[in-house]
C-alpha cells in the first residue's frame, strides 16, 4: 500500500512513517476511486470524433432530405403545370378538310429554289420549285404548313425578299405570300395585322410540328407563327386563343413549351 502511494501520489517513504494504519488507508481509498474514476484522454478524442462524426451524418442527412423534399414539390408543381396545361390542348385527327396536293414529310425534301404564281382557270396556286425540277402547287398559304419544314420557309422568305426587294407589289396572292412570311419571320408592332387584332376574334388555333409554326385563324385574316418567336399578342387575343385551345394530332414537348410560354 505505501508503494502504491508513493508511486502515484509522490509520497515519500519519511512522510508515511509518521502516520498510522488508518490514515494511510485513508489516503489509499481516496487514491484508488481517483484511480478507478479515471478516463483515458484517448477515450475521449474517440467519443468526440464519433459525436462529431454523428452529427455531420445527421447534418447531411437533413440537408439531403431537405433537397429531396424540394425536388418532391417541384416534380409535384411541374405535373400540376403540366396536368393544367394539357387541358388547354386539343387533340384532334390528322385530317384535312380540302384536298391538299402535298405530300407528308417522311424525307426530308430538296431545297426550295424558286416560286411562281400559277393561274388555272379562275384560280391562282402558289408553284413551289425545287432542286429536283419537282412542282407542288398550295390553294392558299396554310397548305403548306403541312409539307414544309422550318428551313422551307426560311429559304421561300429569302426568295420572296430578294425577288420584290422595295418594289410595291400588286398581284394580290404575291402580297398575301409578302405579308404572311413578313408577319411570321420579321414582326413589327405596328404592322396592320397587329394592330387589328382586336377588332377579330379567334376561330381557332392550331400546332403544326413539322415546320414549328402556330397559325391563328381570325375573322378575315390569318396569322402564322414560329413556336420559338415572340409576337406582339395582346393579352385580349391570347386569352381567346387559350379559351378556344391549341389545336394538334398529340401532346407534344413543343405543345407544352408554346403553351407554358404563353401562360406566363
Amino acid at each position: 500500500m505505501i508503494t502504491y502511494l508513493t508511486n502515484m501520489e509522490g509520497w515519500k517513504h519519511k512522510d508515511l512513517k509518521s502516520k498510522d494504519f488508518k490514515s494511510i488507508k485513508e489516503l489509499f481509498d481516496k487514491t484508488f476511486k481517483r484511480v478507478n474514476m479515471f478516463v483515458d484522454y484517448r477515450t475521449d478524442l474517440v467519443e468526440g470524433s464519433s459525436k462529431r462524426a454523428g452529427d455531420e451524418l445527421e447534418q447531411e442527412v437533413t440537408k439531403k432530405k431537405k433537397v429531396d423534399d424540394v425536388q418532391e414539390t417541384a416534380k409535384v408543381d411541374d405535373d400540376q403545370e403540366a396536368t393544367k396545361i394539357k387541358e388547354l390542348v386539343e387533340i384532334v385527327p390528322d385530317e384535312e378538310e380540302v384536298a391538299i396536293d402535298a405530300s407528308p414529310l417522311a424525307t426530308k425534301p430538296p431545297t426550295i429554289v424558286d416560286w411562281k404564281i400559277h393561274k388555272e382557270g379562275k384560280k391562282n396556286y402558289y408553284q413551289i420549285i425545287r432542286t429536283d425540277g419537282s412542282l407542288k402547287m398550295y390553294l392558299v398559304f396554310s397548305h403548306m404548313l403541312k409539307s414544309f419544314d422550318k428551313e422551307d420557309f426560311e429559304t421561300l422568305w429569302k426568295l420572296v425578299k430578294a425577288k420584290y426587294g422595295s418594289t410595291r407589289l400588286v398581284e394580290d396572292l404575291d402580297l398575301i405570300l409578302w405579308g404572311d412570311l413578313k408577319t411570321m419571320f420579321e414582326p413589327h408592332v405596328e404592322d396592320r395585322v397587329w394592330r387589328n387584332q382586336q377588332d377579330y376574334r379567334v376561330l381557332d388555333w392550331k400546332l403544326y410540328d413539322s415546320c414549328r409554326v402556330h397559325s391563328l385563324r381570325m375573322q378575315h385574316m390569318h396569322i402564322h407563327m414560329l413556336v420559338e418567336k415572340r409576337y406582339p399578342l395582346t393579352p385580349a387575343t391570347i386569352t381567346d386563343m387559350l379559351n378556344k385551345k391549341l389545336q394538334c394530332d398529340h401532346f407534344s414537348e413543343m405543345a407544352y413549351q408554346l403553351l407554358k410560354l404563353l401562360t406566363k
